[in-house]
């Protein structure tokens, strides 16, 4: 789902819809690549459906985001962005867990722990098993599936939650 349309600076209510929209469909999808027995792919959208959680709840609290992100930055066009609209639009997987951090303000613990346990698939879904965890937390399948289904579950859970709010 391509987001061209909706910014957080433009409208950030039209930008959360189309995120959490976008949310759900990755989390489905990944339960389908997972019944599928793709694992990795299924890890891959599970992680990209959180992200556009954390990106949804971070545009509907944007002051919050705002206050720890402070200032202003060029975007890929050089169009001047105030940093925090920057960070939601794009929502890094390298600030991911900070600003789930800085959200838990509001939503809780949960919303670092599911983060940490999105990163975990998003490192899995480029390294695979690893016995001897090195490279990836997973060691077996198993605990991937579960993993996955919880993460799907819990994210559109989320969707709506943050979708009535």
């Amino acid at each position: 789902m391509t987001l061209s349309h909706a910014h957080p600076w433009r409208d950030t209510t039209q930008y959360t819809k189309l995120r959490l929209e976008e949310a759900m469909q990755e989390a489905e999808l990944a339960l389908k690549f997972l019944d599928q027995g793709l694992h990795r792919n299924a890890s891959g959208k599970v992680f990209q459906a959180w992200k556009a959680v954390v990106s949804a709840a971070a545009a509907k609290n944007r002051e919050l985001i705002a206050k720890h992100y402070t200032g202003i930055v060029k975007d890929r066009i050089g169009k001047v962005r105030s940093r925090a609209d920057l960070i939601i639009a794009l929502m890094p997987t390298t600030r991911l867990r900070e600003v789930a951090s800085i959200l838990e303000e509001v939503y809780g613990k949960e919303m670092v722990h599911l983060t940490d346990l999105a990163l975990n698939l998003h490192e899995f879904q480029h390294n695979g098993l690893d016995t001897e965890s090195a490279v990836s937390r997973y060691t077996n399948l198993n605990d991937v599936e579960k993993d996955i289904r919880y993460l799907a579950e819990k994210t559109i859970e989320w969707v709506r939650r943050l979708g009535q709010a």
